[in-house]
């Protein structure tokens, strides 16, 4: 009579299902000592390109120190002036005129250049047509010179009585000129980033939110804008930080903007170098204040696109500082528990 037998085990498995193999498992490890361990990839090129870089930006910031034509000792003198900073505050003043004005043109010309009225987009091509193609320093000049085209303005009825006349040097000073020209060279290239940014929102959006019954603004204020300023701000922040150090072009119009200043006090004392490394930090600095509201600007308008935003730096830099204390150093990176 044949007897059962139980066959032996060809195979011993492993049970991961423990504390300890959900650790291994989360941290990347086979907890299997018997399993082949992979080798990790080396850069050696990666690191001599990287010393290499860092000698080179070593000797650069020991020139900076140790190279006496630097002046540092001047810089530190002028940096914060008085009169630096009136100069500073007059730059701002042209970046904040240029800047609301010119949109607020460049968003009326954009909705122009978008209507069904052939008219308005005509006239709102040739605008932008025109004033890309002019210098920004010939269209200055132009409005800082208008008193020779026309002595007076009058308010009144076209081609009939005025009600009001007033000279045009008592109303448009050089400041005034100057946002003038800032603001409408500015118009004509906001203009073009509001309507692409426009354009990218896909009508069908806008064909479902009409079926729904939504109003027009109410379309254009919850479903248009929120889309579009993901592709306008990018730009429009480009042609800001560009507007901001391009007012240094109105010092030719003897306006004491930060440039202009600069240029009055290294051609009374003869300190170019460290005059102009003052105007440099200064637009390095605000240069570096609109990109950080550029990135925290962005990140509110991703909300459409990402439920969870992107983390900032500082909350990645918590996060890594959280898993190296959790883990220790060699934590693979998004290691949890």
């Amino acid at each position: 009579m044949a007897s059962a037998t139980t066959p032996p085990a060809t195979a011993a498995t492993t049970d991961t299902s423990g504390p300890a193999g959900d650790t291994a498992a989360q941290l990347g490890i086979d907890s299997d000592p018997l399993a082949p361990t992979v080798a990790r990839t080396r850069h050696p090129w990666r690191w001599v390109v990287s010393a290499a870089a860092l000698v080179l930006l070593a000797q650069f910031v020991h020139g900076l120190v140790t190279n006496p034509g630097w002046d540092w000792p001047t810089f530190a003198k002028y940096f914060t002036a008085r009169s630096v900073l009136t100069a500073l505050r007059v730059t701002l003043e042209l970046t904040l005129w240029g800047t609301a004005l010119g949109f607020l043109i460049g968003t009326l010309l954009a909705v122009a250049r978008l209507s069904n009225n052939p008219v308005l987009r005509v006239i709102s091509w040739a605008y932008i047509w025109a004033f890309r193609s002019i210098p920004m320093i010939v269209q200055l000049l132009f409005w800082f010179n208008i008193a020779y085209l026309y002595q007076t303005l009058s308010l009144g009825i076209p081609f009939g009585p005025s009600f009001l006349t007033f000279e045009v040097n008592g109303v448009i000073s050089g400041f005034t000129a100057a946002v003038i020209g800032l603001a409408l060279h500015q118009a004509a290239y906001s203009a073009e980033i509001i309507r692409a940014g426009l354009i990218s929102v896909d009508p069908g959006q806008l064909e479902a939110a009409a079926a729904l019954g939504i109003p027009r603004w109410r379309q254009f204020r919850t479903i248009v804008a929120p889309q579009a300023m993901r592709s306008i701000l990018p730009n429009a922040t480009n042609e800001v930080i560009s507007l901001f150090k391009g007012t240094s072009i109105v010092s030719v119009m003897a306006i004491a903007e930060l440039f202009y200043q600069v240029q009055v006090i290294y051609g009374r004392n003869g300190r170019v170098v460290p005059l102009l490394m003052v105007a440099t930090v200064w637009y390095i600095v605000l240069t570096t204040i609109l990109t950080v509201a550029q990135y925290y600007i962005e990140r509110h308008y991703a909300k459409g696109a990402q439920r969870i935003p992107p983390p900032t730096p500082l909350q990645k830099l918590r996060q890594r500082i959280g898993e190296l204390a959790e883990f220790g150093p060699a934590a693979p990176r998004g290691a949890t528990r």
